[in-house]
């Protein structure tokens, strides 16, 4: 039997929401036993004081993208479990928008063989929603759920043929299939830049008005009133679609929300010297809907943080900012960007672990997420408050499109564990 015992910790609980010092027992990849503040130093098996750092459940996060097959220039699953690893991240839930897209059996057998070889992290993969991302063909949904696909999802490309999304609702609806969308009306969204406003018009890029990102729950919702299926929404960014996405969990549809660390910590201004690192999709928005956005998360309006990480070779990212790749890597930076929230009084500790741990691994029927008895001792040590400068030299990803690079940041990840195995240690 294998044993680690944590002591001195203090344990962030999402579930209890509380911070209480003491410690945790690990058996065999789970947790056993909760010990108190005075519990006394046991001798078998390995012991770690954790000099009263924080530990937590580790961070499970929805969005990932690695880019195999297709693109392993960009990110393998060996790098990016390397970065999940320093980042806290214990289980990554992957992206389909692959070369090609995952859309079959065969492809997602393939990319789960390569997670398990290549990852010391969890990875569970999600499968596009219609064959190719092409939004007129459903795939085979039941074929990919016995394969192992966790959701469906054609990412960033909607499904604009309503007729056809609301077939894959149904379908997905009658096999209990979670279908996660990317809330964003297409006509409006293409070849935006930046959110639109005065800002934006004074720097000269192309822009969208938040009101594309309501227009599209708008639809989704009633699509969903009518299906009955379970909905995720992987980013809601702005405040005029939170309206729409309180009135369905009034009403009581199976929906739950999502939004990014980079959403939730940076606004529109950053753009402001043209650095493609902060071109995102959605774009950036207001500072008024990122405050809005981090008190959804607070209340639990918003259920999920998310790092959507997204990585772009250089040659993608070094163009005007027009042309230039969306989307920035994150997995590393998460949890320092999420002290950001933190420190400022925004989102206090249990709350952000619910949004990044709990809630997450709940929406997906995972049991990681929690420090209750009987969990898997996925786990991450930490320090909110040590300092440091960003350098995405020093970054796991094989991109290294961080817009935070060169940013003074605040806490740090000293260990990662999964099933009780440590999988990083700061040194």
């Amino acid at each position: 039997m294998n044993k680690l015992t944590f002591l001195n910790a203090r344990l962030v609980d999402p579930e209890t929401d509380e911070i209480t010092v003491g410690g945790l027992v690990v058996e065999d990849g789970r947790i056993t036993k909760r010990l108190p503040k005075d519990a006394p130093r046991l001798t078998s098996g390995r012991v770690i004081d954790c000099h009263l750092k924080y530990l937590a459940p580790g961070i499970v996060d929805i969005g990932v993208k690695v880019c195999e097959p297709g693109e392993r220039h960009k990110e393998s699953y060996r790098s990016a479990g390397l970065a999940a690893a320093a980042g806290g991240v214990t289980t990554m839930i992957t992206r389909p928008d692959t070369e090609p897209a995952i859309d079959n059996p065969e492809t997602l057998e393939f990319v789960t063989r390569r997670a398990n070889e290549a990852a010391p992290v969890n990875v569970m993969p999600m499968a596009a929603l219609t064959k190719g991302r092409a939004g007129r063909e459903m795939t085979e949904i039941g074929f990919l759920m016995d394969a192992g696909a966790i959701a469906f999802t054609d990412c960033d490309r909607v499904v604009t043929d309503t007729k056809v999304f609301s077939r894959a609702l149904t379908y997905a609806r009658s096999l209990g299939a979670l279908v996660i969308a990317h809330p964003q009306d297409p006509g409006l969204s293409r070849g935006a830049a930046a959110t639109s406003g005065k800002f934006a018009s004074l720097r000269g890029l192309p822009a969208v008005s938040p009101m594309a990102e309501r227009m599209a729950l708008d639809r989704d919702m009633a699509l969903i009133e009518m299906t009955g299926a379970r909905y995720h929404a992987d980013q809601i960014t702005s405040a005029r679609a939170l309206p729409a996405l309180e009135r369905a969990k009034a009403n009581g549809l199976d929906v739950t929300a999502g939004t990014s660390i980079h959403h939730l910590t940076l606004n529109a201004l950053d753009v402001a010297d043209y650095r493609t690192f902060f071109k995102l999709k959605p774009p950036l928005r207001d500072e008024q809907d990122r405050l809005a956005i981090a008190e959804a998360v607070k209340s639990g309006l918003i259920d999920v943080i998310s790092s959507m990480h997204t990585p772009q070779d250089e040659e993608s990212k070094r163009l005007p900012f027009e042309e230039a790749a969306s989307g920035a890597v994150a997995l590393e930076t998460m949890l320092p960007a999420a002290m950001r929230l933190y420190h400022a009084g925004l989102i206090d500790l249990p709350a952000l672990w619910r949004a990044m741990s709990l809630n997450p691994a709940k929406r997906l029927g995972l049991a990681s997420g929690r420090l209750a008895i009987g969990a898997p001792a996925d786990l991450v040590l930490f320090d909110p408050d040590t300092p440091f400068l960003m350098d995405r030299a020093t970054l796991h990803s094989k991109s290294r499109n961080t817009p935070f690079d060169g940013a003074r940041m605040q806490g740090r990840v000293l260990s990662t564990f999964v099933a009780g195995t440590c999988v990083y240690e700061r040194s």
